[in-house]
């Protein structure tokens, strides 16, 4: 059965930075895209990025272009999303998932499997 599990988040003031990380075992890690989600008290879970099997291309919503880098380490099964200039918007429980693909759709779409429980991201102004 396989699983991921989220690290790193934390409370940082607006303009701050943090690293994410998304731990895979039990998955073909290196044979998948991954993305990262986040959901906020409220509102509907929304996708953050996402990136292919070999890191070749990579996709972000609108509202993280420029602020957020999604990366991955297969020797390590290891997915990152640098945030970076996060605002008190950005504050919300962030999931990574494995896609069922080595290739996402159009803006990270797809089907996705394994989800972990997310880690808190909370920006203070």
């Amino acid at each position: 059965q396989g699983q991921v599990t989220e690290s790193g988040g934390g409370v940082v003031q607006t303009g701050g930075s943090l690293r994410l990380s998304c731990t895979a075992s039990g998955v073909d890690f290196d044979d998948v895209a991954m993305g990262w989600f986040r959901q906020a008290p409220g509102k509907e879970r929304e996708v953050v990025s996402c990136i292919t099997w070999n890191g070749g291309a990579t996709n972000y919503a609108d509202f993280v272009w420029g602020r957020f880098t999604i990366s991955r380490d297969n020797a390590e099964n290891t997915l990152y999303l640098q945030m970076n200039s996060l605002k008190p918007e950005d504050t919300a429980l962030y999931y990574c998932a494995a896609h069922s693909s080595p290739y996402y759709y159009g803006r990270c779409s797809g089907t996705y499997h394994y989800w972990g429980q997310g880690t808190q991201v909370t920006v203070s102004s």
